[in-house]
Order: structure tokens, then C-alpha cells, then sequence
């Protein structure tokens, strides 16, 4: 319950604690903000996500994805996206990450010219990381954001700094600790609307504005919801129609074919798409998981090489700059290795690849999920791109049809090695997780929910598909996979050690694991059940 003496506003029920400083972001007004952007959109929506089950019911019945017909018009019509704003012009490399003091800080002052501060899959949504990450960037966007660390050392922001842009959560996830006449509020709808409420104002005075990315849509009329919560918004804090510019993550493979849609939808608004790959990877998975051809290798081998995830990209670069706006690449998520100067020079060379590959595509700027990794992807993209974007190139020379976005592959080798890091990078990714930490090292990778959610759902094939079948020719089975679940957790114990592995949450993050992968019923999302073990 609440322990503040501040009134919710009429049909608001607060479930979480409410210290003094959170008081300070849940006052009346900005709780009556999200309320009214609840009342007017939570009802469309729900019918986006049962749009969303519809259209994997036809999937599993035969049908396939294509672009729509009915928006043959706004493909091929000759319209653009509004002018980009004077600050985000350049955005050559963006960095991602929580919202926590220190992270914010950190990254704000790494080099890159944005940040992403993310209230999704690289944060786990308790109740404190949902509201404290609201203080934090309501400190940092005065610039007023300190924080000391138990050994006393001090973290302050330089002069130069990236520029904010928050990752509200998917549609798909609600905040259970606000309730609007009597059901929970979208979570989406609640970080968005208490950061805009909170600092759209503040931002404008500071010569940026209200900059957001937009997680896990589906379709144009999800973007549609946005784009009408946007309108609402400004019309109600008296901010002209136009202000607030988002970036669209295409990471699930129905938003591939719809990206032009999305973009129109959002184009009064529109900061351009961004190419989610770890998201994307996952979408294919779980959209084609009962297709009898559909079957992916290693999540290793699925690289932005591979032809589908390599036309999906240039279809990005190629719709966003026919629009006049930005194709952002993707995630890089090496992190650098201390003490191990061959697997650190291995991996800072991945990055280089990776980027030089997106700069040579045309890609107007990429992310990396490190500080570490920030000049170095700052160097590729400076000897590629000398110019702030490359929206001048409008790469007609691309041309990708339905059949390329669906050509998946390599689908062999499944390895007893792949099947091993899954399981390990599961359980590890969701015992963090539910200890609230949502972006976690493991391997030398930087793994949010993303990079999780492909690891479960590859192994959730394997068992279910025929020639899920490692290549010495055992089968992928329930029982091979418990076998290999119950070895990972001795080696993590033997990794992590006794004392800290008996104070973790491993067997329950053991148990979920093993739930929704042997389940019959697909969990669309892991963070669904486990939000329900969150505070």
C-alpha cells in the first residue's frame, strides 16, 4: 500500500510503496496525466494484441506474412516524414542500458550521441526501477543527477553529454502497481507519460525536446495508438503538435512488412526506424515456431549476414530514406573482457565488423550496449559516414520482396554446445532479472531479455520440430533438456559459489526456465509470468 498522504486523483489506486521522493514523480496532476492517456487508449490497445493472437492463429492454420494490400497507397505514394529536429541530426552511435543512477551517468557521458535510457527489455519492472528510473532522468534532464558509490567515489556529468531518449515498455506489458478504475495501466503508457509530464517542458527550455524509442509494435495501427497518445499529450501541457519525435524499433518480423505504414502513421512524429535484430530473431522464432520448414541453427550463427536478417536491414535503409528519416542500425553486444587480451581483441573486431557493415549499407548510426565500445564505433562510422546521416542515399538500387524477409537460415548445426549456452544465458539472465537487474554480462555479451527470449524459444522448438536434433543425433527432448538444465545450474554454482548461489533466486528462475519451455503453451513474452514474481 501507499504510504504517502497524497491523494490519487478519482478512479487511481497506487499498489506500490510512495516514499518522499517518489511522491515528487507521483503527484496528483502527473498520475491524472497518465490516467487520462489510459482511459483513452488502453481499450485499443488490448484489440492491437488480440489483433496480434488473430493473426497467429492464421499463421499456425497455413497463412503467411506479405505486405498489405490495403496500404498498397501509402507505399507507393510520394509523401515524407517532418523534418528532423536540430539536435538529433547526427546520431551516429547510441548507446543503450537501464535507468540506474550510475548506468544514466555513465552513459550520458560516454561519447555517444544518445542515449537510449531503457525502461524495457534492458530493465527488470519492479516497482523501485520503474519510479527511481523516472527521478533519474528527471536529475539528469536538469542536469542536476549525482551519485557515490559505497567506496565513495563520486559520478557527475561532463559538459558534453548524449541526448536522452527513454524506451517506454511494449504494449504487451502493464504496470500492475497503478490501477485505473480497478485495472492495471498500461506500462508503456505510465513511463511515457510521467517522463513527457515531468520533463517535456524542461526539455524544450534546454533547446531539446521529448525524444522517445517505441519497443515491440506489430503493426500500423499500434503505431497509430502512439501517435494519438502523442497528439493528446502535447494538446494537454500546451506543447505545439509535432514536438515529440520517436524512433520505432522494428524487432518483430509482421512490423517488417509494414514499415512504410508505421512510419506514416508516425510521421509527424517520426525520429525513423531502428533495426532491433535480437528482438527480430525471437519474433521469427515464435511467429513460425509450428511452421514444418522453419527451423533456426545456433543463435550464434544468426548474424546480421544471414540473408533474411541482411534484407530486412536494407529494407530499413532503404523505406526510412525514401522518407527523409533515419535507418539506425543494431545492437552490438560485446562488452570488453578484462584479463583476457585475445577474447577482448576478438570482440572489440566483431564490433568493427559489425558497424563498418552498417555504415557501408547506409545506416545513419548504430548502438552498443557498452561505454567501452563507443569510440570504436564512433571510428567506423567517422570514416564511413563523414557526413551527420546518410538520407541522401536512397540505395534504390535495393530491391526486397516478401520471399527474401522469409528466407530464413542457416537452420543446421544445432549443437549440444548451443543448446548448453541457452539454457546457461536463461537461467543466469532470468536469476538476475528477478533480482531486478534487467542488462547482464554473461559470456563477455551484454544480454537483456532479448537475447533470453531467444535462447528459451529456440530450445521450445528444438524439443517440438523433427529435425531438432543435435548434430552427434540425439533429439532435442524434454528430458535431454532438463538434463542439461540441472548440469548448468552445478556449473553456475561451481562459477558463482555456494554461499551466493543458496542466497539467489536460481531455483526460481530454474523453475520458470524449465516452465515455459516445456510447456505446450508458447508464452508470447518470459517477462509476462515473470513479472508476476517482481515487486
Amino acid at each position: 500500500m501507499s504510504s504517502s498522504t497524497t491523494q490519487p486523483p478519482r478512479g487511481v489506486q497506487l499498489l506500490g510503496r510512495v516514499n518522499p521522493a517518489f511522491a515528487q514523480i507521483l503527484t496528483p496532476d502527473a498520475l491524472a496525466f497518465v490516467a487520462k492517456l489510459q482511459r483513452a487508449f488502453g481499450g485499443r490497445r488490448a484489440e492491437c494484441l488480440q489483433r496480434r493472437q488473430d493473426r497467429q492463429t492464421a499463421l499456425h492454420r497455413g497463412e503467411t506474412l506479405d505486405f498489405l494490400p490495403e496500404t498498397k497507397s501509402i507505399r507507393e505514394g510520394d509523401w515524407a516524414c517532418a523534418p528532423i529536429r536540430a539536435d538529433i541530426q547526427d546520431r551516429r552511435v547510441e548507446i543503450t542500458g537501464p535507468t540506474d543512477r550510475k548506468m544514466v551517468i555513465n552513459a550520458l557521458n560516454s561519447g555517444a550521441k544518445i542515449f537510449m535510457a531503457d525502461f524495457e527489455d534492458a530493465n527488470a519492472p519492479n516497482w523501485n526501477n520503474m519510479v527511481e528510473g523516472q527521478i533519474n532522468l528527471r536529475d539528469a534532464v536538469r542536469r542536476s543527477i549525482r551519485f557515490t558509490n559505497r567506496e565513495g567515489k563520486e559520478y557527475k556529468l561532463n559538459e558534453r553529454l548524449a541526448i536522452l531518449m527513454p524506451r517506454p515498455r511494449g504494449w504487451h506489458l502493464l504496470e500492475k502497481h497503478m490501477l485505473v478504475d480497478g485495472k492495471p495501466v498500461s506500462g508503456g503508457l505510465f513511463d511515457f507519460g510521467l517522463y513527457f509530464f515531468h520533463n517535456a517542458k524542461e526539455l524544450l527550455a534546454r533547446g531539446s525536446g521529448p525524444y522517445f524509442y517505441l519497443p515491440k509494435m506489430e503493426s500500423h495501427l499500434e503505431a497509430r495508438i502512439w501517435n494519438d497518445a502523442f497528439k493528446l499529450a502535447q494538446d494537454e501541457l500546451g506543447i505545439p503538435q509535432g514536438t515529440i519525435r520517436a524512433t520505432v524499433l522494428i524487432e518483430t518480423i509482421p512490423a517488417a512488412f509494414e514499415m512504410d505504414e508505421i512510419l506514416y502513421e508516425l510521421r509527424n512524429h517520426s525520429a525513423g526506424l531502428n533495426c532491433g535484430r535480437w528482438d527480430y530473431i525471437f519474433s521469427c522464432i515464435k511467429r513460425f515456431r509450428n511452421k514444418p520448414d522453419f527451423l533456426l541453427a545456433d543463435r550464434a550463427l544468426i548474424t546480421m549476414t544471414t540473408h533474411f536478417m541482411r534484407s530486412y536491414s536494407l529494407l530499413c535503409i532503404k523505406t526510412c530514406h525514401r522518407r527523409n528519416i533515419f535507418a539506425m542500425g543494431g545492437m552490438a553486444a560485446q562488452i570488453p573482457v578484462k584479463n583476457d587480451p585475445k577474447a577482448n581483441e576478438d570482440a572489440f573486431a566483431k564490433v568493427r565488423a559489425d558497424k563498418e557493415r552498417e555504415a557501408t549499407d547506409g545506416h545513419d548510426g548504430t548502438w552498443v550496449a557498452h561505454p567501452g565500445m563507443v569510440q570504436l564505433a564512433i571510428d567506423a562510422f567517422n570514416r564511413l559516414m563523414p557526413t551527420p546521416n546518410q538520407i541522401a542515399r536512397k540505395r534504390e538500387d535495393v530491391n526486397v520482396s516478401a520471399k527474401d524477409l522469409l528466407d530464413f537460415g542457416p537452420s543446421e548445426p544445432i549443437t549440444e554446445q548451443g543448446l548448453r549456452v541457452n539454457v546457461n544465458v536463461g537461467v543466469q539472465y532470468l536469476e538476475a532479472w528477478l533480482h531486478g537487474r534487467g542488462a547482464v554480462p554473461i559470456f563477455n555479451l551484454m544480454e537483456d531479455a532479448a537475447t533470453a527470449e531467444i535462447s528459451r524459444a529456440q530450445v521450445w522448438q528444438w524439443i517440438r520440430h523433427p529435425r531438432g536434433v543435435l548434430t552427434d543425433g540425439r533429439k532435442v527432448t524434454k528430458e535431454l533438456f532438463r538434463s542439461v538444465l540441472d548440469e548448468e545450474l552445478g556449473k553456475i554454482k561451481a562459477t558463482v559459489g555456494t554461499a551466493r548461489f543458496e542466497k539467489g533466486k536460481f531455483d526460481t528462475a530454474r523453475e520458470l526456465f524449465d516452465k515455459i519451455t516445456t510447456d505446450d503453451q508458447f508464452v508470447e513474452f518470459l517477462t509476462l509470468p515473470g513479472y508476476d514474481k517482481l515487486d
